[in-house]
């Protein structure tokens, strides 16, 4: 993937300064789980004994998640009801700190979806919603609300999921206005006349929406593609994101097509992945990356919710562990100021990773520290290496020391593949980087005890351990400089 240091920045910061609103259909997403062991007698159908019951949102409001997950500040407007499915929806949304200052109140039942799955298998889906559209005045409180908000983001979605509260008016209406603010304006389509989202930075359809609204079957893939790239003339998209199940996500541009394969490595459930799709490449556009790279990384986090059960959003650290393997990732990237490898290494816990630090000058790289290294890895899954500055050796090893500067010691060490990330200190000890990172695992080489290696007491506190490596004797820099002087 392209432009790697900018999305892994974007990530662990930059995404935290982006405003975006969803405009759209949000639903309650309710999963009722069991087991099925008999027929009912009253009826030739399964009971279903109940295990576990769940609440997601749902539609527009699970792109919100989807959105807060990455890091956004995310405001949502839409219609939703006075009953238990808004009270539910509204804490769901409250816990995932999503602004719901847009929401209108109606006098219809707010959309939910109840799925009934025995044993794995779903058995059927009751919906409730309305058959009637809002009042005339709810529509002009929620074209306020919506643009209003508009004004104050960085990037705009309308998740059109057909149940009313997209009507074309207020569709073309948000549109110009994101459109004269010259921010980025994305659709996820469920009407079949894409001439009501026009104008639009890219809609974003599935093979089966696009077949709808171009008329053609959804085998003839070839065909339907070039109706998709015919739309960018005809409705003033500047590209269509067509996400393709299995086979990924095409681009379909001005200057030709892009084709991103997929990248799940085992699917579980299909629900919500274009919510992740749209709401990820929003906040890619607002954040400034490239049209292709952010398609590639919104088919990164779509594969990523596709190995999950029901409608579950993306998450900031299940990015940023698949964008830093253990081996793969550019030197560079491994190399962060504190506050970021503080961000990163949170990530990385959350991911479920167990983080080893170690520390040291590592002048002149030699056996035993690669010993110590490889040693290490060995502790966990995740290495932060923090590596004293060119003043902090300087004060402890003599003005003849370091032979190396900083910048290519820490440049070599990154390019280690036990390695993980690298960040520099200036203190005489690193105490308070460890007080930073709250390492799961400290690990000391060389003639050390528990109780004499510098953050012991803070890492077993926290319910840690230390580990010491013997030394290789024979292999230091000191010996390695006594030799080039002939000494």
């Amino acid at each position: 993937m392209q432009e790697i240091h900018k999305i892994l920045e974007l990530l662990e910061s930059g995404f935290g300064n982006l405003k975006v609103l969803v405009v759209g259909d949000i639903m309650l997403d309710r999963y009722i789980m069991g087991d099925v062991d008999r027929i009912s007698p009253e009826a030739p159908v399964p009971v279903l004994r109940h295990v576990q019951r769940y609440e997601r949102a749902g539609g527009a409001a699970n792109v919100a998640m989807n959105l807060r997950g990455l890091g956004c500040e995310t405001f949502l407007a839409g219609f939703w009801g006075r009953d238990a499915e808004q009270t539910e929806l509204a804490r769901l949304l409250s816990e995932g700190k999503v602004d719901t200052r847009g929401m209108v109140f109606t006098g219809l039942p707010t959309v939910s979806k109840t799925r009934i799955i025995g044993r794995h298998q779903q058995m059927m889906r009751l919906d409730i919603e309305s058959r009637e559209s809002a009042s005339k005045a709810e529509f002009e409180r929620l074209l306020e609300n919506a643009m209003d908000l508009v004004g104050q983001v960085d990037a705009v979605i309308l998740s059109d999921y057909a149940k009313g509260a997209l009507s074309e008016d207020l569709s073309r209406a948000v549109i110009h206005a994101a459109r004269k603010r010259d921010i980025p304006m994305l659709v996820d389509p469920k009407n079949s006349d894409f001439s009501r989202y026009a104008g639009a930075t890219t809609v974003c359809p599935n093979l089966e929406e696009l077949s709808v609204a171009a008329g053609i079957p959804r085998h003839e893939t070839e065909l339907l593609l070039a109706a998709g790239e015919a739309m960018l003339e005809e409705h003033d998209f500047e590209f269509v994101t067509v996400t393709m199940s299995d086979k990924g996500i095409r681009a379909l541009l001005r200057e030709g097509s892009y084709h991103s394969p997929a990248r799940a490595l085992e699917v579980s459930d299909v629900s919500g992945a274009g919510d992740t799709v749209v709401a990820t490449l929003a906040a890619a556009l607002a954040g400034g990356l490239p049209v292709r790279t952010g398609i590639d990384l919104a088919n990164m986090a779509a594969g990523i919710v596709v190995g999950k059960v029901g409608t579950v959003p993306i998450a900031q650290h299940e990015l940023i562990a698949m964008l830093t393997p253990s081996s793969g990732i550019a030197s560079a990237e491994k190399i962060l100021d504190r506050e970021r490898m503080q961000r990163r290494v949170e990530e990385w816990r959350a991911a479920g990773e167990t983080i080893v630090f170690t520390n040291g000058c590592f002048d002149l790289l030699h056996l035993g520290h690669i010993t110590l290294l490889e040693q290490c890895r060995r502790f966990g899954s995740k290495l932060v290496l923090g590596l004293n500055t060119d003043s902090s050796v300087n004060g402890l090893k003599g003005s003849e020391r370091p032979i190396v500067g900083e910048r290519e010691r820490a440049q070599v060490m990154a390019a280690l593949a036990a390695v993980d990330g690298v960040v520099l200190f200036s203190e005489p000890t690193p105490l308070e980087l460890i007080k930073a990172l709250r390492p799961n695992v400290l690990v000391k080489g060389g003639d050390y005890t528990v109780e004499t290696v510098v953050g012991h007491e803070e890492v077993m506190a926290q319910g840690g351990r230390v580990e010491i490596v013997p030394i290789v004797e024979g292999f230091s820099t000191t010996n390695i400089v006594r030799k080039l002087q002939g000494k």
